[in-house]
C-alpha cells in the first residue's frame, strides 16, 4: 500500500472511471470504424456515374469528416487523458503494472495516435485541394493507424482479464516484460479484437446516421436515401457475427469469471440476477432495438429519418456500449488483473504476508496516532483500511454504500462479516466477486470499529433525549 487515497464522495472513484470510459469508448471505437467509413464512402462516391449525386456525396462527406475530426480529435483525446488521470488515482498499483509490462506497447500506440491526429487533420483540410487519389490515400493511412491503436489497446485490456499462465508464472519476479508477447496475445485477445472490430463498424454507421439525418429529404431525396441506407448497412455485419464471437469469447473466459454470468442465468426464474447478467440482458435488448429502429425508421423510410431518430439510435448505442464496458469490468471481479491483483490493488501472493504483518505495516501515507474516527486531518486505522481495501468499489453513503449494506447489524455481526471476508472460504457467497480482506486480527477489529461507527453512530446525549421523547 504505497499510495494515498482518492476519495470521491457518493459517486465513488470506480464510477468516475466508468463514466469517462463509456464516453471515450463510444468515440474511440467510432474513430476506428469511422476511419474506414470515410475512405470507403469516398471511394464509393468517386465511382458514381451520376455527377450530381457524386458531388452531393462528396459535400456530405466533407461535412461528416469535420464532425469526425472535432469529435475524435478533441473529445476523444480529452477523455483519453481523463481515463489515465482516473485510473492512476483509483488503481495506481494496476496502472503501474500495465505501464511496466507494456511500456513499449503504449509507446507504439502513442506513435500511431499521433499519426491519426495528423492524418485526420490533413484529410479534412485538403478536401478539393489535392488530387482525389492522393486525398483517398490520406484517408487510408488514417484508417491503418486507427486499426493499429485498436490492435494494441485490445491486447492490454484483454490481458487484464486473462493474463495467461505464462505471464503469471513470472509475475512478481521482475521478468514480466520478457513475456510481453505471451501477455499481449492472451487467451481472450482474438475474440475480444473481433468483437471490438464489430462494435467499431456499428458505431461508424450509428454516428454516420447523425449527419445523414440532417440532410433535407424533400430537397435531396436521392442523396438522403443513399446515405442513410448505406450507413445502416454498417450495422449488419456486427449483429450477424456478434453472437458467434460472444460464444467464442465466453469459451476463453476463466471458469471463475464465468460463474458471475451463470449465477444470474441459472437462477433467472427466481429473479436472482448478477450484475454481469443484467448488463448482458441490456446489451441484447438494446442491440435488438437498434436493429429494429435502424431497419424500420431508417432503411425503410430514409427520407423521413430525422435527427431525433438518429439520436435515439445513438442513445441505444451508448447504453449497449456502456453495458458492454461495465460487463467487461465486472467480469474481472474479484481481480483488476486476473489471478494476480485484486480489485483493491492487493497482489494475490501478498495476502498471506499482509495477514501476518498488517495492512498498514508498510504505508507511508497513514498516521496511526491522533485523530478520531472519520474526523481530523489524520485517518484512523480503521478508516485507512476501509479506504485502501474497500474504497475502490464502495462508498459509505453513495454507490454501493456500506452504511446501507450493513444497516441493522450490530458490532458483533459486522465483525463476523469482516472475518468471513478475511477467511475467504470456498463456500463464501462473496468469494466470486469480492477480494479477501487482507490484514491481521487487529486490522479486522479496526475496520469493524470504523464500519460500526458509520452504521451505528453514537449520538450526543442531547440528541438521544430528543429521539427518546419523539418515540
Amino acid at each position: 500500500m504505497n499510495y494515498p487515497f482518492w476519495d470521491i464522495p457518493r459517486l465513488g472513484s470506480g464510477w468516475v472511471i466508468g463514466l469517462i470510459a463509456i464516453f471515450h469508448v463510444m468515440i474511440s471505437q467510432f474513430a476506428v470504424g469511422g476511419g474506414f467509413y470515410l475512405p470507403l464512402a469516398e471511394r464509393k462516391a468517386q465511382r458514381m456515374k451520376d455527377a450530381k449525386l457524386r458531388a452531393d456525396w462528396m459535400e456530405q462527406l466533407a461535412k461528416h469528416s469535420k464532425f469526425f475530426l472535432v469529435l475524435t480529435a478533441v473529445f476523444g483525446t480529452v477523455s483519453g487523458v481523463g481515463i489515465w488521470f482516473a485510473i492512476g488515482l483509483t488503481h495506481p498499483e494496476a496502472t503501474s503494472t500495465l505501464i511496466h509490462n507494456f511500456v513499449f506497447g503504449w509507446a507504439m500506440e502513442w506513435v500511431f495516435f499521433l499519426v491519426e491526429l495528423t492524418t485526420i487533420a490533413v484529410y479534412y483540410y485538403t478536401w478539393n485541394r489535392v488530387d482525389e487519389k492522393l486525398h483517398l490515400k490520406v484517408g487510408w493511412v488514417y484508417a491503418g493507424a486507427s486499426v493499429a491503436t485498436l490492435v494494441i489497446i485490445n491486447g492490454i485490456l484483454a490481458f487484464m482479464l486473462t493474463p495467461g499462465d505464462t505471464w503469471i508464472s513470472v509475475a512478481g519476479t521482475g521478468h514480466e516484460a520478457s513475456k510481453f508477447w505471451n501477455a499481449f496475445f492472451n487467451p481472450t485477445y482474438w475474440p475480444s479484437l473481433l468483437l471490438r472490430t464489430c462494435v467499431c463498424a456499428s458505431l461508424a454507421g450509428i454516428w454516420a446516421l447523425i449527419t445523414a439525418s440532417r440532410i433535407d429529404g424533400d430537397k435531396h431525396p436521392e442523396l438522403k436515401t443513399s446515405k442513410v441506407r448505406w450507413s445502416v448497412k454498417w450495422l449488419v455485419p456486427s449483429f450477424v457475427a456478434m453472437p458467434f464471437l460472444m460464444i467464442w469469447y465466453y469459451a476463453m473466459v476463466p471458469a471463475s469469471q464465468k460463474a458471475l454470468l451463470t449465477l444470474g442465468i441459472d437462477t433467472i426464474n427466481s429473479g436472482t440476477f448478477s450484475t454481469v447478467t443484467r448488463m448482458a440482458l441490456i446489451i441484447i435488448v438494446t442491440s435488438a432495438t437498434i436493429i429494429g429502429v435502424a431497419y424500420f425508421l431508417a432503411f425503410k423510410n430514409p427520407t423521413d429519418f430525422n435527427l431525433a431518430h438518429a439520436m435515439a439510435v445513438l442513445l441505444l448505442g451508448l447504453m449497449a456500449t456502456g453495458a458492454g464496458e461495465y460487463s467487461r469490468e465486472m467480469l474481472r471481479k474479484p481481480y483488476v488483473i486476473g489471478r494476480w491483483m485484486y480489485s483493491n490493488g492487493v497482489r494475490v501472493p501478498h495476502v498471506s504476508r499482509i495477514n501476518e504483518e498488517g495492512y498498514l505495516a508498510h504505508s507511508a501515507w497513514v498516521w496511526n496516532g491522533a485523530g478520531s474516527e472519520g474526523t481530523g486531518s489524520n485517518y484512523s486505522r480503521g478508516e485507512a483500511i476501509f479506504r485502501g481495501e474497500c474504497g475502490s468499489c464502495h462508498t459509505l453513503k453513495g454507490y454501493r454504500p456500506l452504511a446501507t449494506l450493513l444497516a441493522g447489524r450490530d458490532r458483533a455481526n459486522i465483525r463476523n462479516f469482516v472475518v468471513m471476508l478475511r477467511e475467504n472460504k470456498a463456500d463464501s457467497p462473496y468469494r466470486k466477486f469480492m477480494p479477501p480482506m487482507a490484514g491481521t486480527l487487529q486490522d479486522v477489529d479496526d475496520l469493524t470499529d470504523f464500519l460500526n461507527a458509520q452504521v451505528n453512530p453514537v449520538l450526543p446525549a442531547g440528541e438521544k433525549a430528543v429521539l427518546t421523547a419523539r418515540k
